[in-house]
């Protein structure tokens, strides 16, 4: 082959590859978005990732790891796709041989899934086909040529000598329809999945009939109002996701089951409408994710209705010897949370509804589960359809086999909202403001240091209750020059936040949030 050839090979070989991932995504159209290549493909990725890598890229794009990630997968498959199309010019063979180690991969990846079902292969299967068919077409198009070969050149290659006069206009044909049969079976295929499996329509459904808890949350009160200041309550738009679920799972409330098994007397099955049915309480509960290094923003507050989990247990009456609860949601995902936590008296809840609405579908609708003061690997399993009570020493959970902590109680931690980090203010009184947190145990005090001086005790907003972050204010005469600020708070208990630094795993990050500011 002519190196001026390799451009339009490689294209042919991208082009490839989007017609066997298009018209993978025709086919889970008729089975789930589950089995699409890029997600099971990017589930075994994440599910294989060292400590440190995952860590770096929530650290580095925060909830927008998982597009991180896809672009990687795709940038990757498309060089790949790229070399197999220049082989395939050169050694059909070869390339075809590529494709199908390709298939077979992402085959395995649909199998290795814990949510795998037998009708996952059918994507990945008949995309596989579709794209050996597109490269043996685009990338030989002499296979299906009948002029005459070209004459051979004294002292050419037996490949050479087989290869027909180039025919350009041909091979264009061949590569618009292979990027027209991509584009329609892709976007089509997407479109179809969305009009099949998404659970939006239900959500509205079952919008306008919320249940009236008998135990209402206790009034928010006035809080603190500063510019840069994170509010009391987190709007469901700019609450955190932090998932392993590459497609969001869609669940129809009219489809919804919870299955309560294992070290029980009685197993207890529940439907959406009966679970809504039971005695509701709603509560304003702060969840934080492991992951949120000291000054992060992987936590958010929102007022939550649901059922009583503990009532539920009790219920079905549990066994002596169990110490867990394992949670799981349909993509296969296993959450271990403490059994003696959701029994202590605390608001444990399933939760069906976030800030006075059903609870959005990116965040577990229908239902999921919230424990205060846990962090949220161990405690918030979103999309949850199975309770099994067991124990530890029995069952290790999806993030404990990865090498984080069975027990996982919130840290105490404080952060710096206002002034911003390397901002510039004002000489004279500036208001340092943020928040603090220490689910389940509340927030005593708050200290502001600037320049290693002394602790200031910092303003407070009201309290409520002990399951949510407090915001604090504190109002610093600001000389010009550059200062450094530090904060730390003192829980209900009267423990004061440790000033040791610490990483977020295995079970969460330490140290005092500081921030550098520069007075004019």
């Amino acid at each position: 082959m002519r190196r001026s050839g390799w451009p339009g090979a490689a294209l042919a070989g991208v082009l490839s590859a989007a017609v066997a991932v298009g018209v993978a995504e025709a086919i889970a159209a008729f089975v789930r978005p589950e089995a699409t290549p890029f997600v099971t493909i990017s589930g075994a990725v994440t599910d294989r990732a060292p400590q440190g890598p995952r860590e770096w890229a929530i650290r580095t794009f925060g909830t927008a790891d998982k597009a991180f990630l896809l672009t990687v997968i795709t940038v990757l498959l498309a060089l790949f796709a790229a070399g197999l199309g220049v082989l395939a010019t050169r050694r059909l063979r070869y390339g075809i041989v590529g494709v199908l180690a390709l298939g077979a991969f992402v085959a395995w990846t649909a199998v290795d899934r814990p949510s795998y079902t037998p009708a996952d292969l059918a994507p990945v299967l008949v995309g596989t086909l579709f794209g050996m068919l597109a490269l043996i077409l685009s990338t030989r198009p002499d296979l299906v040529d009948r002029r005459p070969l070209a004459r051979p050149l004294p002292g050419a290659s037996e490949d050479d000598v087989r290869e027909p006069a180039p025919d350009t206009s041909r091979r264009t044909v061949i590569l618009v329809g292979a990027a027209a049969v991509a584009a329609v079976t892709g976007f089509g295929g997407r479109m179809l999945q969305h009009a099949r499996f998404n659970a939006e329509r239900s959500r509205a459904s079952v919008a306008g009939n919320l249940p009236a808890p008998i135990s209402a949350a206790a009034p928010a009160g006035p809080g603190l109002i500063e510019p840069g200041l994170t509010p009391y309550l987190t709007s469901n738009a700019d609450f955190y996701r932090i998932d392993t679920a590459f497609t969001v799972p869609q669940l129809r409330a009219e489809d919804w089951q919870l299955r309560i098994h294992g070290l029980v007397d009685r197993e207890i099955r529940l439907d959406y409408p009966q679970l809504r049915a039971r005695l509701a309480i709603e509560r304003d509960i702060t969840l934080a994710c492991v992951s949120n290094e000291v000054g992060g923003d992987l936590i958010g507050n929102a007022r939550w209705l649901g059922t009583p989990l503990a009532d539920l247990l009790r219920e079905a009456g549990i066994r002596p010897g169990a110490d867990q609860i394992v949670s799981r949601s349909p993509d296969g995902m296993t959450i271990g949370t403490p059994l003696r936590e959701v029994l202590d008296g605390r608001d444990a809840m399933l939760a069906y509804a976030m800030n006075g609405e059903p609870l959005p579908i990116k965040h577990g609708f229908p239902v999921r589960m919230v424990v205060p003061g846990l962090y949220g690997y161990v405690s918030a399993c979103k999309w949850i359809v199975d309770l099994e009570v067991t124990r530890f020493d029995a069952f290790s959970a999806y993030w404990v086999k990865l090498g984080w902590a069975r027990q996982a109680p919130i840290k105490t931690q404080s952060r710096l909202d206002t002034p911003r980090d390397e901002g510039t203010v004002n000489a004279g009184r500036v208001p340092v403001a943020g928040v603090a947190w220490a689910q389940h145990r509340g927030i005593a005090a708050v200290e502001i240091q600037v320049d290693e001086g002394p602790w200031q005790p910092a303003e407070l907003a009201p309290q409520t209750t002990t399951d949510t972050w407090r915001q604090y204010r504190w109002m610093w005469d600001a000389t010009p020059g550059r200062h450094v600020l530090r904060v730390r708070a003192t829980d209900g208990t009267g423990a004061v936040q440790t000033a040791k630094n610490a990483d977020v795993v295995p079970d969460g990050a330490t140290g005092y949030h500081r921030i550098g500011v520069t007075v004019r």
